[in-house]
């Protein structure tokens, strides 16, 4: 783990609210040449804590206006490898997270769907016919507030 400084949490700060922000116009911001910048963002993702950064698409203005937390336990514990289960979960389009997680269910989905007729088809035909698909719990989010910054 490297040290972070100052001016390196600056920059994650920054990055975190635009991640098209130029080596150039961060470093404007921070007092350093384009150089420097780019020196420490490139030590920053060598040591693996900028991991990249992600295009975030509008899913409601892509025509999928539900999500849905699904919590999933395995019907047959020992018969069914997780990994059997995890190969088939994530090759399904519309599950955007899997998260094996302790406690009542066994993994934790996160689906989009279009409306919640197609979420229905989802559960019907794609997440219960999972090899070792059991019992479901489903919560529809209603809002979502982010924190502001990476973590």
């Amino acid at each position: 783990m490297i040290a972070l400084d100052d001016i390196d949490r600056g920059l994650l700060r920054a990055m975190a609210l635009d991640a098209e922000q130029s080596a150039g116009a961060l470093g404007r911001k921070f007092g350093l040449s384009q150089p420097a910048t780019w020196r420490r963002i490139r030590r920053l993702e060598e040591a693996g804590i900028l991991a990249g950064r992600k295009l975030e698409l509008d899913r409601e203005a892509l025509g999928f206006g539900v999500t849905v937390f699904l919590g999933v336990k395995l019907a047959t514990k020992g018969r069914v490898s997780l990994e059997d289960f995890e190969r088939a979960v994530t090759a399904i389009p519309e599950v955007q997270t899997v998260e094996h997680v302790l406690g009542l269910y066994d993994y934790r989905l996160r689906i989009v769907a279009r409306d919640l007729p197609d979420f229905e088809r989802i559960l019907r035909r794609r997440i219960m016919t999972l090899p070792g698909a059991g019992a479901v719990e489903a919560n529809v989010l209603l809002s979502e507030e982010r924190l502001p910054g990476p973590l």
